[in-house]
């Protein structure tokens, strides 16, 4: 079997069993398992495969077929241009909070300002290390509940080259921190309790229940983020949530409750979802 035969097979496999995407899933199983970039597995398509890879391909094949997803079996997920490396414990980045890194960016405005950012909930740090790359002169520190997830985190910072800019701690929210900033992020758990269980099963299975789970009504971590921010936000600093389908109006009242302004309707995704919700420190 030779290399590109054994993809196409692989899609095959992959469409029968209804998988939305067979195609680019077994191109990315494929190069995984004969350690070949994109280019280079269509330039060889024709070439024999390796009965050695060829088994590591079916092993691949085999957990994708039995719904895990694609990066979760690599290991590792692209996110603003970034290769982060995921842990059980971290949400793989997905495109959809790349609209918190822009909105993040426009609030901010110059890029080269010495400012301090925080990213309640790092997670694999996907955020804060995009934002950090864009702003060269700027710090971050990263606050996640999980020891695996801080663990993530300082390990992406440190293979992307920003480990001098960044640190990260364990911490329940900002309760601990005594430091103002000039920009907090946050992607905090916002599903309510009760609809976990309806999730798609490559979420419900695959991804941290902690980093998904907003209680009751999917607001719990909202209402302690925004509690402390005044506190956290230096003068003229700003604050971008990351927000689930239909909260905008929940989040933007408790946020004004706790004396924040809201800098305006929340940002869309490029779904359509009003995705980012910037704050700002009332004046």
């Amino acid at each position: 079997m030779t290399l590109g035969e054994a993809a196409r097979a692989a899609a095959s496999r992959f469409a029968a069993a209804g998988i939305d995407t067979p195609e680019a899933d077994a191109r990315a199983l494929a190069r995984e398992a004969f350690g070949l970039d994109a280019a280079r597995l269509i330039a060889r398509a024709s070439d024999a495969a390796d009965v050695h890879a060829l088994a590591r391909l079916e092993g691949l094949i085999r957990r994708r077929l039995g719904g895990e997803p694609v990066d979760r079996i690599l290991g590792r997920r692209e996110f603003w241009g970034l290769d982060f490396t995921l842990a059980p414990e971290t949400l793989a980045p997905r495109g959809d909070t790349e609209t918190i890194v822009q909105a993040a960016l426009d609030a901010v405005g110059g890029r080269d300002r010495p400012i301090a950012v925080l990213d309640l909930g790092v997670g694999s740090g996907c955020i804060l290390l995009a934002l950090l790359s864009e702003l060269p002169r700027a710090t971050g520190l990263g606050v996640d509940r999980s020891f695996g997830a801080a663990r993530a985190a300082r390990a992406n910072a440190e293979r992307l080259g920003l480990g001098a800019r960044a640190r990260v701690v364990v911490g329940d929210w900002a309760t601990a921190l005594g430091s103002r900033f000039d920009l907090v992020v946050s992607n905090p758990p916002y599903i309510a309790s009760a609809d976990m269980a309806g999730l798609d099963r490559e979420v419900r299975e695959h991804d941290p229940a902690r980093a998904l789970d907003g209680g009751a009504d999917g607001l719990d971590a909202y209402r302690a983020i925004v509690a402390d921010l005044p506190a956290r936000l230096n003068t003229g600093g700003a604050a971008v949530l990351e927000l689930g389908a239909g909260q905008e109006t929940d989040v933007a009242r408790l946020a004004s409750q706790a004396g924040l302004r809201v800098d305006g309707a929340a940002r869309i995704d490029l779904g359509g979802v009003p995705r980012a919700l910037v704050l700002g420190a009332a004046t």
